[in-house]
Formats: C-alpha cells, structure tokens, sequence
C-alpha cells in the first residue's frame, strides 16, 4: 500500500503557519507528514527558518491520527545524537507512538554554523552510524556510557521513552549510503525515482520496509505560474545533490542559481493546476518501489494545494492501485 506525505518546509513558512498546515494536511486525508530540520532556508526568498523540534512537539499535540516524520535530521555536529534521542522519545511519546525519525548526513548550509568543520561524506556516514547506534542504546533504557571515535556519552539515561522502537529511516542517494542504512535503519528517503535504491537495500532487508521519496508537485492556477513560485522558491534543486550538501550559505546558493531559468525546471516539475500531470509525476516513484511518497508543494498557496489534493489528487493516485 503506497501511502502520501504532505511536506512541511520550514525554509518557506513560520512556526505557526507549519503547525496550521499540519491539521489542514491531516484534515485532507494525507497519511503523514514529513518536516525539514534546517538552519537556514536555501534561498533568500523562502524567507523562514524555525526550530523544527519546537514545531514537532506542538504538531503532535494538534493532531490525532496522521504520521510524523522527520526529513531529514542530520543528528552529527548541529546537533549530539544524545540530545536527538531524547528529542525523538519526547515527540514519539506526545504523538502516541505517530513518529518516525528520518536522519541523514547533512548540509553545510545548516551545520557550519557552530563552527566545526565540515567533514567529507566518508566521514560524515561514519558518524551517522555512531549516531544511529547512541539513539538505540539511550533508547533501550537504563544508565550508559559511550564511548566512540566521534562522540561521547556520559552516564546518560532517558527519563520519558516510548513503548514502541521508534523508526529509523536514513536519506540515501547512492551505494555507500544504501550501505549504511541496510546495516543501521529500517527504511530509507530519496529525492530520486531510482528503483537501484530500493533493490539494493531489499536484498539486505528480511521484509517490507518504508522507502520514502519526495515528489516535487509545484500546484498552481497555471503552469506558468507554477513554474514561476517552483523557481523563486525551490530552484536549487535544479543544482543535484552534490552541490547542495556542500554550499555553506544561502548567499552562495543565490549566487549559484543565478543562471537557472523556470524553463530549466520544466522536465523536474509537474506545475499548475493538471492532476494527470502530477500523477505522472508521483507515478515515477511508485514505479520505482517507493511506497511513501512526500508530496513537496512550493509557495504560500498551501490551502489551494491542500484543497486540490483532496478533491483532486487524492482520488486519481488511489486508482494507480
């Protein structure tokens, strides 16, 4: 059963907005949310950046039945995997066991801000395992001390711990990041409709997992405009992964979109008001084996968006079956 995410951008709109978006989404009939963890926006235009844990603990509160999901948490130099733990039982414990923690390795753009330096993928993957294993081992109740090549825990015990495992899902977007989450998590997160990562982490999987992907959907009242808002919001992602992990501030990302027209997002995006086009495009990530799928819509028209998924969207991606 493929199930659809509403995302919640915190680079584009404010605590209170998020956590308004979050009962409309849940009230739409989308089966979870899934909610950036960022310092900084991307681009000067998206304008917010609020504490993503704060918003959490009070979409918990709001809402009733619909998933939560982090995407992504990088939990290695912003922030100590031992205060993500604790963070994650909390929000876990006030959404009655609705939460899932999605974590990965990280942007430049949001974790140079406290002044570590920013280390090589290699590096970086090798801490998000140490990491992975402190969330399970404070997780698992009790005092303990951890001692590791990239972190230290010193008689740390969590108070407040859910009663279910709270699940794991790493964002991958090739071999060596497959790797990891085969041998630390249960799912996985994607930005592409790439089947290789999800054949590739099923061969080291004894059953069904979650594979999240995310689905740029720039719904507007015409593809013109929907091209427009997808690019004065959202046109780094026409720059791949490569660069975007890496680039340190949002003046730098201003600088290296400068070249990027609305047409160049044309083949990326389904824009406008068409639900087929849109399908289309959601369809690429069902055909892949991804089985929940985040719905990304760009801009302040969340209501608009929100109403079309529901009457709209909705009832056609149900017949893909």
């Amino acid at each position: 059963m493929v199930r659809f995410g509403y995302k919640l951008m915190t680079e584009e709109h404010g605590p209170k907005a998020l956590v308004e978006n979050a009962v409309a989404a849940e009230a739409a009939g989308f089966d979870f949310l899934s909610i950036s963890d960022h310092f900084h926006p991307w681009l000067e235009s998206q304008g917010h950046a609020p504490f993503a844990w704060s918003v959490l603990g009070a979409i918990a509160h709001a809402t009733s039945t619909i998933g939560i999901a982090t995407g992504l948490t990088c939990p290695i130099i912003r922030y100590h995997p031992a205060i993500i733990a604790q963070a994650a039982a909390t929000v876990a414990l006030m959404s009655d066991n609705r939460f899932t923690l999605a974590v990965g390795a990280g942007e430049a753009l949001n974790e140079h801000v406290v002044g570590e330096r920013w280390p090589a993928i290699p590096e970086r993957h090798e801490m998000l395992a140490e990491a992975i294993d402190i969330f399970r081992t404070l997780w698992s109740g009790g005092v303990h001390t951890h001692v590791g090549p990239y972190y230290v825990v010193n008689h740390a015990e969590l108070y407040d711990l859910p009663d279910r495992p709270i699940p794991i899902v790493v964002g991958v977007s090739g071999p060596r990041s497959v790797e990891l989450a085969a041998e630390k998590a249960d799912g996985i997160m994607a930005t592409e409709a790439n089947s290789e990562l999800i054949d590739d982490f099923a061969k080291a999987s004894s059953g069904p997992f979650p594979a999240y992907a995310e689905a740029l959907t720039a719904w507007a009242s015409d593809e013109e405009e929907g091209l427009r808002i997808a690019h004065d919001r959202f046109r780094f992602s026409a720059l791949g992964w490569a660069v975007n992990s890496e680039l340190p501030t949002v003046a730098g990302f201003e600088a290296a979109t400068a070249h990027v027209r609305p047409e160049d997002l044309k083949e990326s995006i389904a824009a406008g008001p068409d639900v087929e086009k849109h399908v289309e495009a959601v369809k690429k990530y069902i055909d892949a084996g991804f089985n929940h799928i985040v719905l990304s819509c760009p801009g302040s028209e969340q209501a608009g968006f929100l109403r079309f998924f529901e009457r709209e969207l909705k009832p056609a991606l149900a017949k893909l079956g």
